[in-house]
């Protein structure tokens, strides 16, 4: 069957709705390259520089000998000082951001993106995301960008709006996928593809993990404020466990299917993190997707203390089995066995060169697809769960649900949304 991606679905609502903004996509300019190809070094800017963002630096620092740390935005003073005094200290000169070039504020990205930058990391909570990589875009700017890459269908269609852009300008982009770039699971995913265990009958894909602490508030914090630092906690923020961490085994099974389910089934609920701190997200999922094929993959999650730990993707053929298990276990059983090496290079770093290679190149390269694809796949399984229906990709798709809108002019004094805990049979399908 032919596969069904959001290039095929979503070209006619994409350039809709590009034109509507006033640009005509044929009238785009083609960009010069952020990076003057032949020059060794790569300037790099980093939006976000908690945890994850200051660990994308390091990354891309150890990539690539030849990039340098050129400037630095977050919302937080802590975390930007914390994040240049520990990149100061494990790389010295590599990284060069003088006060002048370390931006405090909403509008941080803007100025990262001015500062004479040829990467940019996108590192912020996801619901910023489809703003900085457009402005990243428009800036043309190469780009790696954490995932999930939205928290709605508006975020996922403003990412799509970007990926025109990117062809446009011909500028590299890589999400933080980095399943996609570790030989385990290219190994295993290329033996699937070529029969090795027959014909795909069903899937699973696990990440039943502990729960993140929630931070204590503060003296003198806001709301906002108190939920920009506990994040994750906030479905407007994050977009929950499905959209924040599943995704990751999620686009394994879309990489393995080559395609997008048509539609998900899906229950959840929260019984270990009930307390207001907890915010609105659930602590537990199992969704069921159907592809176009008539394949169903089961995906779960779960966020508990003191229970079993699974983090997994498992293929079952006609002829045989294949695991893919995080970064620790791979084969491939059936007619033909397969089991790889133990010696690896590290995904997180591999993600980084894999994109400044490809700049170097001059054939900058651009996943905003699969990354949108998997994020809007992980959208529509939280949907199913929380109003308790069959949710189509069409319907997600074309969802009027917008968490975009609330950090369009957001301040650490705005008003924080207060969204009540969905409710299956209550909340609706927007």
């Amino acid at each position: 069957m032919k596969s069904r991606t959001l290039k095929a679905m979503t070209s006619m609502l994409t350039r809709r709705e590009f034109l509507k903004a006033g640009v005509a996509i044929g009238a785009l300019p083609v960009a010069q390259f952020a990076h003057a190809y032949g020059s060794d070094r790569i300037k790099v800017g980093l939006v976000g520089c908690g945890g994850r963002g200051t660990g994308a630096a390091i990354d891309c620092l150890r990539a690539d000998e030849s990039t340098v740390i050129w400037a630095l935005g977050d919302i937080f003073e802590d975390r930007l000082n914390n994040c240049y005094a520990g990149l100061s200290e494990a790389f010295g000169e590599r990284v060069q951001v003088p006060p002048d070039r370390r931006f405090l504020g909403f509008d941080a990205y803007k100025h990262v993106l001015e500062s004479d930058i040829d990467v940019v990391l996108l590192c912020t909570p996801p619901a910023f995301r489809p703003i900085h990589f457009l402005a990243a875009m428009e800036a043309g700017k190469h780009v790696f960008m954490e995932k999930p890459v939205a928290v709605c269908p508006e975020g996922v269609r403003m990412i799509l709006r970007g990926d025109v852009l990117a062809q446009q300008k011909r500028l590299g982009v890589m999400p933080g996928t980095q399943y996609r770039w570790h030989p385990g699971y290219q190994g295993v995913i290329e033996r699937i593809r070529a029969g090795h265990i027959g014909e795909v009958r069903a899937a699973y894909a696990y990440y039943l993990a502990a729960s993140p602490a929630p931070i204590p508030r503060h003296e003198g914090w806001s709301d906002m404020v108190y939920q920009l630092r506990n994040w994750l906690f906030y479905t407007w923020l994050a977009g929950d466990q499905p959209v924040e961490q599943l995704v990751h085994n999620i686009d394994v099974m879309n990489w393995v299917m080559g395609s997008v389910p048509t539609r998900a089934l899906a229950t959840g609920g929260r019984q270990a993190r009930t307390a207001p701190e907890h915010g609105d997200v659930y602590d537990h999922f199992a969704i069921e997707y159907e592809y176009p094929n008539g394949v169903r993959v089961v995906a779960m999650c779960r966020q508990m203390d003191n229970v079993a730990y699974r983090v997994s993707n498992l293929v079952v053929g006609s002829e045989g089995t294949a695991l893919m298990q995080q970064f620790t276990d791979f084969y491939v059983r059936g007619k033909h066995t397969w089991e790889p090496g133990k010696q690896w290079p590290n995904p997180y770093v591999e993600e980084h060169r894999v994109l400044l290679q490809s700049i170097r190149r001059g054939e900058p390269i651009n996943e905003t697809r699969t990354i949108a694809e998997s994020t809007l796949t992980a959208i529509m399984g939280r949907m199913a769960a929380y109003t308790g229906k069959v949710v189509t990709w069409e319907a997600a798709l074309n969802s009027k649900l917008n968490y975009v809108e609330r950090v369009l002019n957001i301040d650490y004094d705005t008003p924080a949304p207060k969204d009540p805990v969905p409710i299956p049979g209550k909340t609706p399908l927007i």
